[in-house]
């Protein structure tokens, strides 16, 4: 006899709910499809689904999330960065307080003497004729954010090592559901062949009809829900192992919505917007958002990150303010909304050399005009890079472009072997955007804050 099992997944939502209803619709059609042929049907997610980048996540802390993924019959979940370390610490402890879905992640614990109630290191779930499938969930280990707020990732591998031999006496199939990234999910694959199938996410692949390294079975499904993905498992039961793995990587975005789902959506997003608009502060004049020029807004701004953080000097680029605030009441959804980013201040200490470095590189056309996707940053262009403490002298070439002669701190050029406490946006952190940034051995991270946060500190205390 064999048995079909269903296993569909969605990983990085980033709370893009303009596909959600597509994906709730494509699954209530393949859950009757699967019950007319008596197959085993499962939903997971691989984290991510929460990005307060959007006034649902904002104002219900994640909470709508959940409900969502209540309401779409979820199975299993693990959780991603974005529910991970975009929060307060009992934020998430509270997340996933009302889910009717299992939440595994063995990599992630408490540093307070709360563990919440919810947070398991896996789950088996039987079929429909028996068969035992073990689901283990892992989280990317950004531990320089997550020990700030009282959490801790483990080592994946060490994690993997701690369950897996466990698991494999318990279960018939093991399941990973991952969100480390492709590398990581092929790593671990190499490593542990007794996990028969990866459902990754974090790094945005897309794997359309998944990828074998060994046995192991590999799959993803993109970002923000464009693909929903299906893994069927063909299980034997006379000789008691799998005997076809297959995975798919479905489009769903042309297909009909759930009016149901629609619905509720529309219904958070208003009140969404009741919560959201509360006021925070009032301007007598436009505040303008100008990418490539200097702004009064963007001035105060990076002048309150410097105040906030007590550093040298203070540097922000102008694309992170999306739009202008008009003139009249302010409120906290048009703070949201002009910088949704979930980006938090950090303080770097670099040297001299390396700070005139950093601004020869910021000042240059070719990165102001850089459209970033990624780090955190959810709007279109870097920007020009606005100052606090560093004064530039520069001088006009023939060509037209600006170039930096002399740069100082409280009147005095910046000296090559000094050091110097930069505060920035963590984004400068990653990659290889700013290298000066990134490569600095001392960097100090502040959290749960968001650059909004200090935006709103800086409008409530604007004299206009």
């Amino acid at each position: 006899m064999q048995e079909t099992i269903h296993i569909y997944y969605t990983n990085d939502l980033h709370s893009y709910f303009e596909h959600w209803p597509q994906v709730v619709g494509f699954l209530k059609d393949k859950q009757m499809q699967d019950e007319v042929n008596g197959h085993t049907s499962l939903r997971v997610d691989i984290g991510d689904h929460v990005d307060r980048v959007h006034p649902i996540a904002e104002a219900f802390m994640g909470k709508a999330n959940i409900e969502l993924l209540n309401e779409a019959d979820y199975d299993v979940v693990t959780l991603g960065n974005n529910e991970g370390i975009t929060m307060a610490h009992e934020d998430l402890e509270d997340l996933y307080n009302e889910a009717s879905f299992s939440v595994v992640c063995a990599n992630l614990s408490s540093e307070t003497d709360r563990t919440p109630s919810w947070l398991q290191s896996h789950v088996q779930i039987q079929s429909l004729h028996g068969l035992r499938i073990g689901f283990i969930g892992l989280t990317a280990p950004f531990n320089d954010f997550y020990e700030l707020l009282d959490w801790h990732v483990e080592s994946p591998y060490v994690t993997l090592d701690d369950h897996l031999h466990d698991m494999k006496q318990s279960c018939d199939v093991i399941v990973l559901l991952s969100h480390l990234g492709l590398s990581e999910d092929q790593e671990i694959a190499r490593r542990f062949p007794e996990i028969d199938i990866i459902i990754g996410g974090h790094t945005h692949h897309l794997l359309k009809t998944g990828e074998y390294v060994g046995n192991t079975l590999i799959t993803a499904a993109g970002k923000q829900c464009q693909y929903v993905g299906e893994v069927v498992l063909h299980w034997n039961n006379n000789i008691q192992r799998l005997v076809k793995k297959e995975a798919y990587a479905v489009d769903i975005s042309h297909l009909a919505k759930d009016m149901p789902t629609s619905q509720k959506l529309q219904q958070l997003d208003e009140e969404a917007d009741r919560i959201l608009s509360v006021p925070v502060g009032y301007t007598s004049r436009t505040l303008k958002a100008r990418w490539f020029n200097h702004t009064e807004l963007m001035q105060a701004l990076t002048d309150t990150l410097l105040n906030w953080t007590g550093a040298d000097v203070a540097m922000l680029n102008a694309g992170l303010i999306l739009d202008d605030i008009p003139a009249g009441e302010i409120t906290y959804k048009r703070i949201h909304s002009v910088c949704p980013h979930p980006i938090n201040p950090c303080v770097v200490k670099v040297t001299g050399a390396e700070l005139l470095e950093i601004i020869r590189m910021a000042e240059t056309k070719d990165f102001t005009e850089i459209k970033l996707k990624g780090f955190g940053f959810r709007g279109e262009v870097i920007g020009k890079m606005i100052y606090s403490g560093i004064r530039l002298e520069t001088v006009k070439r023939s060509d037209g472009e600006e170039v930096i002669i002399n740069a100082t701190i409280n009147g005095v050029s910046i000296q090559p072997d000094e050091s110097y406490r930069l505060a920035t946006a963590d984004t400068f952190t990653f990659g290889r955007l700013l290298p000066e940034v990134a490569k600095s051995e001392s960097k100090t991270f502040f959290l749960p804050e968001f650059l909004r946060d200090l935006l709103l500190k800086t409008v409530k205390n604007l004299k206009l």
